[in-house]
């Protein structure tokens, strides 16, 4: 295992994370508490010390499981939980990102995590409703009073990351050092805008569903059917080659196409850091998904997964790599000039 730096801090994190949302059952599904012990001892053992969890994972559960699991040695790891979520649907404050909901959510999640602090903190989910501002100042608050060390953001917007930032850096509050969101090779859309955005804010990328729920683990081919959960993922052509692709290289290097699709992402940095959330409802899957860090794919291999699985990015990235619109801009000049920046 090796370890990044997340975003502009100097935190050292793992290069894979530990997703523990199948820590408990209380969902119907899930790993049992020895199991998820068991998960979490694999993970430690290859040199993982970036954990991820939430506060409404298994109704808090996975929470309690992950406090039990690192306080023999929590100064070793680097703990992530999130707020935002409704924990009580009939409460209008039990959710959001507002300053009442984050300040009752992270003292449950100290609890239940048996911890005085948290190193990274989520805003879980966008909340319509609340002003990025008391989002970003009540944040600052917590790292002021030593309850959580550095914030990150998750499943929103990239205008919204990038106003929170820019407000946190003209104010001199604790900014953004990591953004979360779905990327696989089924799912690029982060490359329109929400990757490009990271660059410029210097934000690490926790990418979840690596192997897009398991499709990307060779189980679908055109002549199975999918779970419902992803059921439209089951129409799209290009999808289908790309989990053939996927299993065709992993047959080639005698690997397995998770592996495969953990390592497209483990690789592909590109001016971005990114950090795949790994998870898993047992040991053994979780060990088979940590020997990726055994092997790494090869330049054309990589080519092969960009290109069948390559989506346009729209206005205004491909408009603005047009050659008549480069001209427009640069005139004749752009070849003759050394860019340093990353792109």
């Amino acid at each position: 295992m090796r370890y990044k730096l997340l975003g502009r801090s100097g935190l050292r994190v793992s290069e894979l994370c530990l997703g523990t949302m199948t820590f408990g059952e209380n969902w119907g599904w899930g790993a049992s508490k020895d199991e998820s012990r068991k998960i979490f001892e694999t993970f430690v053992e290859a040199g993982g010390n970036f954990i991820d969890t939430a506060n409404n994972y298994t109704d808090g559960t996975s929470e309690q499981f992950v406090g039990e699991s690192i306080a023999a040695d929590r100064q070793r790891f680097v703990v992530a939980t999130k707020y935002s979520l409704s924990t009580r649907k009939e409460d209008p404050n039990a959710g959001g990102n507002h300053r009442k909901n984050m300040m009752q959510s992270v003292e449950a999640s100290l609890r239940r995590l048996r911890t005085d602090y948290i190193d990274l903190y989520w805003m879980h989910m966008r909340d319509i409703l609340t002003p990025i501002d008391e989002v970003m100042r009540a944040l600052d608050d917590l790292v002021h009073a030593g309850k959580v060390l550095y914030v990150g953001i998750s499943d929103s917007p990239a205008w919204v990351a990038a106003q929170a930032n820019t407000l946190a850096d003209l104010r001199g509050w604790s900014p953004f050092m990591g953004l979360q969101i779905p990327y696989n090779l089924l799912s690029r859309d982060p490359e329109r805008d929400l990757l490009p955005m990271a660059r410029a804010f210097d934000l690490a990328v926790l990418a979840w569903a690596p192997i897009a729920g398991g499709q990307l683990t060779g189980k679908y081919t055109r002549q199975s059917s999918e779970p419902k959960r992803y059921e439209s993922a089951s129409q799209s052509e290009q999808k289908l080659a790309t989990i053939e692709a996927v299993a065709s290289i992993a047959s080639e290097i005698g690997r397995s196409p998770a592996q495969v699709a953990i390592n497209w992402l483990r690789q592909r940095q590109q001016g971005n850091v990114i950090i795949p959330i790994i998870g898993a409802r047992s040991a053994a899957q979780m060990s088979e998904n940590l020997d990726c860090l055994d092997f790494a794919l090869t330049s054309e291999q990589i080519r092969r997964l960009d290109e069948v699985s390559a989506i346009k990015l729209g206005f205004p990235q491909d408009f603005l790599v047009d050659d008549e619109v480069i001209d427009l801009i640069y005139g004749k000049l752009l070849p003759l000039i050394d860019n340093h920046r990353v792109q």
